[in-house]
């Protein structure tokens, strides 16, 4: 577990980084319990959430959509599918194109390719969504420019 806090503490160093430099305040809220999540909403008091991409909470989508919806906050993932479920927007790499190349990856190693010989690839495609349902009932606006970029719109 330890590889898994070094990611997501490098993950939490580099929000509270790019928010620093527009003069944003980041709290940082962990959870790891359904009840945590709970409690970390009653709690919170923030104009934004942005969900961290780690396995707990990409498995509790459905609750935090629903609260972030219940607390009129917007709410901003990495994964398409918060969008689809109700939340505001998302950012990340294509995770279609991250699994079709772990698959591709899988089938060298099954064909007896050393894995210390495959190269270490980074994600090249990213993908934007956005939420318009959800961008009205919070009383948003989302810029032309935001959504001339967007991947996907859900009206």
């Amino acid at each position: 577990m330890a590889l898994n806090s070094e990611v997501a503490d490098r993950e939490i160093r580099t929000t509270q980084e790019a928010a620093r430099a527009k003069d944003i305040k980041v709290v940082v809220l962990n959870a790891t319990t359904e009840a945590e999540i709970d409690a970390a909403f009653e709690q919170l008091h923030a104009d934004a959430l942005l969900v961290q991409a780690t396995p707990f909470l990409g498995s509790r989508r459905d609750q935090l959509v629903t609260l972030a919806s219940r607390y009129a906050v917007p709410a901003i993932s990495w994964n398409p599918g918060y969008v689809t479920a109700g939340g505001l927007i998302s950012y990340g790499a294509d995770t279609d194109v991250l699994f079709r190349q772990a698959g591709i990856y899988a089938a060298k190693i099954l064909k007896g390719a050393n894995p210390a010989d495959l190269p270490v690839q980074q994600p090249t495609t990213f993908k934007l969504a956005v939420n318009l349902k959800t961008a009205e009932a919070l009383g948003l606006t989302i810029p032309p420019s935001i959504l001339a970029r967007a991947d996907e719109v859900i009206e």
